[in-house]
């Protein structure tokens, strides 16, 4: 077995729970918690950026994207439960799209991210899906057409997040923006789809309530 699936499989067996707790809690435990990651995300760009002419504008964007986390979990009726929803779109997309193209394989999406395949894709789309589904299913909650737009669109940004970070560490000639979380690399690495998901959503949402 790759010691690198292992790794990274441990890791989030050992993260995800620590991460839920927090966010479950809400309050000053989601306050600390979200803090601390945008400190260490910023410490990873500004260190895989520095001298760079794109660097303030990837600071200013970091400091939007946790603050429309922030006001999404804290101020959005149902903000916890968007929150949440959210979440298990992108780690179920990042999972799923990791797992489909380590065992099919298959033409490479683009040269900017080597390890992402048309395959991958197709499974962070569907395990997405799948996560949404059996959620709603447990809790009770109808599923419809517009959920499944809306993981699509949810999962189509996370997708497009991890390119967009690939590409910033390409112009960086690194492989990950840390060495924090064993397999994963740093919290950039982690959250690269989720920092653009949050103030996409944040957007739309005051655009649809104007």
């Amino acid at each position: 077995m790759n010691s690198e699936f292992v790794k990274r499989t441990l890791s989030s067996i050992f993260l995800i729970p620590i991460a839920l707790f927090f966010i479950v809690k809400g309050s000053f435990f989601f306050n600390f918690f979200i803090i601390i990651c945008f400190l260490i995300t910023l410490y990873e760009w500004n260190m895989m950026s520095k001298k760079k002419n794109y660097n303030i504008f990837g600071n200013l964007f970091l400091i939007f994207s946790f603050y429309s986390a922030y006001y999404i979990r804290n101020e959005f009726a149902e903000g916890f439960y968007i929150f949440l929803i959210i979440l298990l779109i992108c780690i179920s997309t990042d999972i799923g799209g990791y797992v489909f193209g380590k065992i099919f394989k298959g033409p490479k999406l683009t040269k900017i991210s080597p390890k992402k395949t048309y395959v991958g894709v197709f499974g962070g789309y569907l395990l997405s899906i799948i996560s949404v589904y059996f959620s709603y299913d447990y809790l009770n909650i109808n599923f419809d057409f517009k959920d499944f737009i809306l993981i699509f669109a949810i999962s189509t940004i996370s997708q497009l997040g991890d390119i967009i970070i690939s590409y910033f560490k390409r112009l960086s000639k690194v492989k990950d923006t840390g060495k924090l979380i064993p397999g994963h690399g740093g919290i950039l690495d982690r959250i690269d789809g989720m920092i653009f998901v949050f103030p996409i959503y944040f957007i739309i949402y005051f655009i649809i309530s104007i």
